[in-house]
């Protein structure tokens, strides 16, 4: 059998990655069986069925490092964010969820800021430096003018990466800029919603460099994190690492209790307005648990 990568599944077909070139194979039955679903990034075997025609068949799916539902990919090394300086304006509350979700996947993360010469004002400049004191990697691009283009390239050397944001940041225009050729399909903005044509229709796993892939996915515009508890959102929030075990309570929460490590270093160490959002949602994910 022939080790690969699943890179992308379409209408039950799925290619695999090889050192022998792409196959189109089926999965064995024994996996709709198991409910087990064949997911974009798996580590798999497969048997050659006609190497004429690269026809194969999907028999083993390797055990995963870990799983993305939205988008669906296994085994990713880093997320990718990617939001744009304007054309839609930047939505941090979304950006601090998609955080979030990367966290708790435990991947390498890095935030790119794209569109930066549409920003006449760099107001992006205040944002990338609030999420670098948090402990982000923060490229800021422009795809259009190529800005920056060779730092985004040099982090997706090596790594299964999975770029994730809105609709209508350049996620696809960028991948085109630091690898061309490749030739994904981009859209345009609509100017009267300011959100983006989806233009992506299904995630795929797109080889780049001989050991490097990237994800290029479907743009969101909300992520649900109804399946992380309330108690376990202060430890995906890597500013507050340093200090939660230094509050005077145990089981602190950070919000109403005195003596609190972590509420002493909001407006020095830990943003403000990164402080609020975790206020926030630790209520609305409260008010879930509740329900």
């Amino acid at each position: 059998m022939l080790d690969g990568v699943i890179q992308k599944g379409i209408g039950g077909f799925y290619y695999i990655d090889t050192a022998q070139g792409v196959y189109e194979c089926r999965a064995r039955g024994i996996f709709r069986k198991e409910g087990i679903r064949p997911t974009v990034g798996d580590a798999v075997q497969i048997s050659v069925l006609d190497e004429t025609n690269k026809k194969g068949s999907l028999d083993v799916i390797q055990q995963r490092r870990n799983e993305l539902i939205r988008p669906r990919v296994a085994n990713v090394d880093q997320a990718v964010l990617v939001f744009a300086a304007k054309s839609p304006n930047i939505n941090l509350d979304l950006l601090d969820r998609f955080l979030l979700l990367a966290e708790e996947q435990e991947l390498e993360i890095v935030i790119v800021i794209n569109k930066i010469d549409r920003d006449k004002q760099k107001r992006y400049e205040e944002i990338a430096a609030r999420y670098r004191a948090a402990g982000y990697p923060v490229i800021c691009t422009s795809a259009e003018r190529g800005e920056n283009i060779e730092a985004l390239r040099e982090v997706l050397e090596h790594k299964i990466s999975v770029f994730a944001g809105p609709s209508g940041v350049g996620k696809s225009s960028l991948i085109n800029a630091a690898f061309p050729g490749f030739g994904l399909q981009t859209g345009e903005i609509s100017e009267k919603i300011q959100r983006g044509r989806h233009t992506t229709r299904h995630a795929e796993l797109i080889r780049v460099t001989e050991k490097s892939y990237i994800v290029d996915s479907p743009g969101f515009t909300s992520l649900a994190l109804d399946h992380i508890s309330a108690n376990q959102l202060q430890y995906y929030f890597r500013e507050f690492q340093p200090y939660i075990h230094q509050c005077y309570y145990n089981g602190c929460v950070h919000i109403h209790e005195p003596e609190c490590a972590v509420k002493e270093q909001v407006g020095k160490t830990i943003d403000n307005r990164r402080y609020e959002r975790y206020c926030t949602l630790y209520e609305e994910l409260s008010q879930e648990r509740r329900m």
